[in-house]
């Protein structure tokens, strides 16, 4: 009975603030201009995506098993571009920087289930690209339409109950103290060093997506090109090395793209203190640039998508053409 007392005056006394304000830049003269680029990178972001999008879903020749990957990542990234900057820009050219307490841990919720879709895909394009190399006469079978989407219906399930179990274990802090968030969203790092109780739960399920979602895949990636470097060792050719390497080389730029912004952000906060400016600059661009660099990463270094473009592209201008000369 005297625990279930003391766990009723635990509960009373979680405090929930019914805004919290969004700091984002403070101090920096003309940081408004550094919101525009953020929102003309979400405008590309956007766009890019949008068009891969569309290309690979009325394209036949495109419903391949890469292309579901690619599909899946294009999703990832127009969610997280959505979920960061309209609110950001929303945040910083309103006349209010608060944001209410459900808005917030919808919008953690959001910007984190992206984030870690992304980091997944990454790691099953990966898988896909070790089969196709070092297992090619074997690919069909290990790698078709229906494991890559069952792939993705477990990727996508996984991650949106983890990132919501986080989100909802955000509802047992109480935030007695400040309601001020050092970042451009409602970022769960700061939320968690703010809140007064006990946070040793909300700290370990955010330490466990760090696992999964940014060292695992890594290491993951790490492995499966060790295997494709091996194969490739073995190659009598130089010509035929090139080939099978030019096909991994738009997975080798995303994951370039994704993984080195926050890789190096972390290296950095170990060695010094970033102060809360730098931290926002870093991680605001870690979740803008990503979005706007994959589809033109994948239009530049895809042979089909160029072509399809260019086929659509030709398609618009001819009549267009022979309009005007009548």
């Amino acid at each position: 009975m005297s625990s279930l007392n003391a766990s009723f005056v635990q509960n009373m006394s979680i405090v929930h603030p019914e805004y919290f304000f969004i700091i984002g830049l403070t101090g920096i003269p003309y940081s408004s201009y550094y919101y525009i680029f953020l929102f003309i990178a979400y405008f590309i972001a956007v766009i890019g995506n949008s068009i891969v999008l569309l290309i690979i879903a009325l394209e036949r020749s495109l419903h391949s098993p890469k292309y579901i990957g690619v599909f899946n990542l294009a999703l990832a990234d127009l969610g997280e571009t959505n979920a960061v900057v309209p609110n950001m820009m929303k945040t910083f050219f309103s006349d209010s920087q608060y944001m209410s307490y459900n808005a917030c841990l919808a919008n953690m919720f959001f910007v984190n289930f992206f984030t870690t879709v992304q980091s997944a895909t990454l790691v099953v394009l990966a898988f896909d690209r070790f089969i196709a190399i070092c297992l090619p006469l074997r690919y069909h079978a290990i790698v078709n339409n229906t494991v890559m989407s069952l792939a993705f219906i477990v990727v996508w399930t996984f991650n949106t109950s983890l990132v919501a179990l986080a989100s909802s274990l955000m509802t047992r802090l109480s935030f007695c103290k400040s309601n001020v968030v050092q970042s451009f969203y409602c970022d769960n790092g700061p939320l968690l060093r703010m809140a007064c109780n006990d946070n040793s739960i909300n700290v370990f399920i955010t330490n466990l997506i760090v696992a999964l979602y940014l060292i695992s895949p890594v290491f993951i990636i790490f492995l499966s090109y060790l295997g494709i470097f091996f194969a490739l060792s073995k190659i009598t050719t130089w010509e035929a090395r090139l080939k099978a390497l030019k096909t991994c080389v738009s997975h080798l730029l995303l994951v370039g793209v994704f993984f080195i912004p926050i890789i190096g952000m972390i290296i950095a906060s170990s060695v010094t203190t970033l102060t809360p400016n730098t931290r926002v600059i870093s991680v605001s661009l870690s979740f803008t640039l990503p979005p706007m660099l994959n589809p033109i990463i994948y239009v530049l270094n895809t042979a089909e998508i160029r072509v399809l473009i260019r086929k659509l592209l030709k398609n618009r201008i001819m009549p267009i053409r022979k309009n005007i000369s009548k």
